[in-house]
């Protein structure tokens, strides 16, 4: 049987399709992935905190406020060690001279 065309879509596109790829891509792009998802959830925490803190303090309720305030330390919390990750990925990346946070995909 004979074949019509055959051409190699790795080589002649540059695709990363068909080449294999390392454990540490994989970890690289599950880590750069995370920091990005955790920076949106950080960031809808903040938002929906806030918004408790100016419902419960218009309705003169000081349970919803109280929640609402919790809400955003507990966010800016969440900021701060978010960031510290990211810079001792960067650290790390500096002195191995590895990039972790940008795959070679």
């Amino acid at each position: 049987m004979t074949k019509l065309s055959q051409i190699n879509i790795g080589e002649t596109f540059n695709s990363p399709w068909g080449n294999p790829q390392g454990f540490g891509d994989l970890v690289s792009i599950i880590l750069s992935n995370a920091l990005i998802f955790a920076g949106v959830i950080l960031l809808v925490i903040l938002i929906v905190g806030g918004i408790m803190v100016i419902k419960g303090a218009g309705a003169n309720d000081p349970q919803s406020s109280a929640q609402g305030k919790n809400a955003a330390t507990a966010a800016l919390v969440g900021f701060v060690i978010i960031l510290s990750a990211y810079w001792i990925i960067r650290i790390i990346e500096a002195t191995t001279a590895i990039n972790i946070l940008e795959p070679t995909l």
